[in-house]
């Protein structure tokens, strides 16, 4: 099998903003060939990071209507188009590595797959996270959030759950790569949520589950019991989803834990331990923290400022409430693109990338 169509496609993949970056291995043409066949790469290239509608794609292409509609919905189901039933009306649109094709592939993911992505993160990792805007955006628990001063509505998980009107869960594509390199950990696996302000939107959908929202706020409860940081797309409008990460499979945690990256997920907030209160328990930095950002000093813990990422999982089990959630100052804030299209547009700016025919 040629590389060259897997060549043209990795390249359509490093011009879109999120990147996909060569490697000296070819790492990254082995990974498309595990999921794409060499007559879907003209398609997929074909498309735009906007919906379409079938008829629309194959008028502007020149492809034929049915034959285009086949590939198109098998492309759909095999996780390489985002694609929505709109009550009836079904749209398509391309996506980029991450956040797109990688957890896209949940339920075709094999332990090669895993091993391939493993190697390539410490590649595609240093280039996607040290770039700007981040992807995600750290949303606090809902029990802390309450209490802090002047929070947004895309600081709040229940304002990004009331704006839903469907909702699904599946498992977490980060979890499920550790589990087939044997590294696995005991926390909830099936804890991603999809939201969408359209309803019905996930009946006919090959990812997740539906659920409902009260189901959502369940997810959540006990993603928080467990210690898992909320995560959602970094921009103030359209949240689509809501993650929820440990620091040892969380491909985005890791890149603080393990590649040392500080800055790759924008954080509005960050934790204070009261030292005169604390009764070095060591609960919030044994149990709770993912990040590794409280340690012991003198009998007292406290917060290493520069690595908290204000999830607010270190507050809502200290036993004597010895820890608050502090808004970070005007100057320390970083406010997010107002919705994907200006995150697309402004990513692009920053990495130096002209992807104009794909908009």
């Amino acid at each position: 099998m040629s590389d060259e169509p897997y060549k043209k496609l990795a390249k359509v993949l490093n011009t879109l903003p999120n990147g996909f970056p060569e490697t000296e291995t070819g790492i990254e043409i082995k990974l498309l060939k595990k999921i794409f066949e060499p007559d879907e790469i003209d398609i997929f290239c074909d498309l735009k990071l906007r919906f379409e509608t079938t008829e629309t794609i194959a008028e502007r292409t020149g492809r034929p209507l049915e034959d285009l509609r086949k590939k198109l919905h098998s492309m759909w189901e095999r996780g390489l188009i985002f694609g929505a039933d709109l009550d009836g009306t079904v749209v398509f649109r391309m996506m980029p590595w991450v956040l797109g094709l990688y957890e896209f592939q949940l339920y075709r993911m094999d332990r090669e797959f895993a091993e391939l992505c493993e190697e390539y993160y410490s590649v595609f990792g240093p280039q996607f996270f040290k770039n700007k805007p981040q992807l995600m955006q750290v949303v606090p628990v809902g029990k802390d959030i309450q209490t802090a001063q002047e929070s947004l509505p895309y600081e709040q998980v229940s304002s990004i759950i009331e704006t839903g009107l469907s909702f699904a869960v599946a498992d977490c594509i980060c979890k499920k790569e550790k589990f087939l390199l044997d590294k696995g950990c005991e926390k909830p696996m099936e804890v991603c949520m999809g939201i969408s302000p359209i309803p019905g939107v996930f009946e006919n959908n090959p990812w997740g589950r539906p659920i409902s929202k009260d189901e959502a706020y369940e997810v959540l409860k006990k993603s928080e019991e467990a210690g898992l940081v909320h995560m959602t797309s970094n921009v103030e409008n359209g949240q689509t989803y809501i993650c929820n990460c440990c620091g040892c499979c969380c491909g985005v945690l890791r890149s603080m834990n393990e590649l040392g990256i500080s800055g790759g997920i924008n954080a509005h907030y960050y934790a204070e331990i009261d030292e005169d209160n604390c009764t070095s328990c060591g609960t919030c930095a044994e149990e709770r923290c993912q990040v590794n950002a409280i340690e012991e000093n003198d009998g007292a813990f406290h917060v290493i400022r520069e690595r908290c990422i204000g999830c607010g999982l270190c507050i809502s089990t200290c036993p004597v409430e010895a820890i608050a959630l502090v808004r970070k100052k005007a100057g320390e804030l970083v406010s997010p693109p107002k919705d994907e299209k200006e995150w697309f547009r402004e990513r692009g700016r920053l990495r130096g990338v002209n992807f104009s025919e794909y908009e």
